[in-house]
């Protein structure tokens, strides 16, 4: 066997949801939670790691998960019964970045957020992928703690864990 993404991909598709299904626990209040910017709270983060997780594997793959290319973002976080709508997208948007780790590993060419014409190789956006929603998630457990919530515990959501509960 061959050392891959798949793994990791994986994994960040857990504890994804095991963030998610986290926040689903606690008050309402909890969604506005932040550490030190309060234009970066926990249902923001949420969205974001969805949202951003949506446009990798759009980038990747060349097909749309969960928009389409020119519409609107996924739909913001209001309250926690929201939750359930972005596990699901969670979820797809996670297993289609799965999918793109099948793929030929090839440089693509396109403009970025800023306009400018950028190269990126696939593997690096996929690690990207997996790199943001583990520096968003650290994000989400800090605006927890911040405001007196019941934090994510990342020991819980380590690689160890998800070995531990995964096989």
């Amino acid at each position: 066997m061959t050392i891959g993404l798949e793994r990791l991909l994986k994994h960040m598709a857990w504890a994804n949801q095991q963030t998610i299904k986290h926040v689903q626990s606690l008050p309402e209040e909890a969604l506005r939670a932040f550490a030190t910017n309060p234009d970066w709270f926990v249902a923001e983060i949420l969205h974001h790691i969805v949202d951003s997780a949506d446009h990798y594997a759009y980038r990747i793959s060349g097909t749309p998960v969960l928009t389409q290319p020119g519409d609107p973002c996924i739909a913001d976080i209001e309250s926690i019964s929201d939750l359930s709508g972005l596990l699901e997208q969670a979820a797809a948007v996670d297993a289609a970045l799965l999918e793109c780790a099948k793929l030929e590993d090839k440089q693509l060419e396109f403009e970025n957020y800023e306009g400018k014409l950028v190269k990126r190789w696939r593997s690096t956006i996929l690690s990207q992928a997996i790199h943001h929603a583990t520096e968003h998630r650290a994000q989400l457990a800090s605006a927890l703690e911040a405001k007196g919530f019941s934090p994510v515990n990342l020991d819980d959501l380590d690689l160890w864990s998800y070995e531990i509960a995964n096989g």
